[in-house]
């Protein structure tokens, strides 16, 4: 395992969004403390923005809540991270835009205490949720482990944004998730699914109880599930992954057998895809490299 990468994932009910930061880092500062290998701290899909009240009342809260990402927010986020020498990511935020949108957005900050990565879920849950979409996906270099990607709850159900993260290189796959339905059932098939089909890791860490429905999880290159809450109270998930099995998994097949990412070879012709206006090209269908161990 030369490319080890011990993660938390923190299955809890989401801070009131109008409570100081100063409880969430002490909470992140204790579990540092406890888990003094970890090297990456995640938490669910709003985590710091918890609301309540009729639809009218909670949207009205996120928008009053948001901050663009140069705000006091993500600032002591980023001191919280480099304090901690911890890759911290503290599930989304409401992100005020440049022309005043709201963006539900995935942050990262590095051990170095700086913003590493921001993704504006490109797919947020209509007609449930008011905010804009974003217009990218994204993935981010931990330097000396490897490549990771953002997608937020909703995102997962579109096989494109699992696809295109492993396009661009992604080697784990980050789903914060605040489901507070029933479909976390479907949403289970879908993170293993997204695993399986595109060889990396999925963690998909949901809200606990009794906002969210629980049942977090991490899930090998294979689709095998590494670590699962048992239920919807707040708890704590470890693992520790390794990052090489990306790249074994694609060398030697899902169940030594399934090499997706090498089916095309530069004899094939083009494959047309009118959904997309596009096609694949054999050229063009290999993962980017993520960036060697430093």
């Amino acid at each position: 395992m030369s490319r080890p990468l011990p993660i938390a994932l923190a299955q809890a009910t989401p801070v009131a969004a109008a409570a100081p930061l100063s409880g969430f880092a002490a909470e992140v500062e204790t579990l540092a403390a406890s888990l003094p290998r970890t090297a990456l701290i995640a938490y669910p899909e709003l985590h710091l923005c918890g609301v309540s009240g009729t639809k009218a009342e909670r949207d009205a809260q996120l928008h009053a809540v948001a901050e663009p990402l140069s705000g006091p927010r993500a600032q002591q986020l980023a001191e919280l991270a480099g304090d901690l020498g911890v890759w911290l990511l503290p599930g989304s935020v409401c992100e005020r835009g440049e022309n005043g949108e709201l963006f539900n957005t995935a942050l990262a900050f590095s051990p170095q205490g700086e913003l590493a990565a921001s993704y504006r879920k490109v797919f947020p849950w209509r007609p449930y949720e008011p905010y804009d979409p974003g217009d990218r996906f994204v993935v981010f270099d931990a330097a000396g482990i490897g490549r990771l990607g953002f997608s937020i709850c909703y995102d997962a159900w579109f096989p494109e944004t699992a696809r295109q993260l492993a396009w661009l290189g992604a080697e784990v796959i980050v789903n914060p998730v605040q489901t507070t339905t029933t479909d976390r059932a479907q949403e289970l098939v879908l993170a293993r699914a997204n695993a399986i089909m595109n060889q990396v890791f999925v963690l998909s860490v949901n809200a606990a109880g009794p906002v969210g429905t629980g049942h977090s999880l991490v899930v090998d290159p294979e689709g095998h599930v590494r670590a699962e809450a048992p239920g919807s109270g707040a708890t704590l998930l470890t693992d520790v992954l390794d990052l090489d099995a990306v790249a074994r998994t694609r060398e030697f097949g899902t169940a030594g057998l399934n090499r997706m990412w090498a089916q095309f070879t530069d004899a094939d012709a083009p494959l047309e895809l009118p959904l997309y206006q596009g096609r694949i090209e054999a050229r063009r269908w290999t993962p980017a490299t993520p960036e060697p161990p430093r």
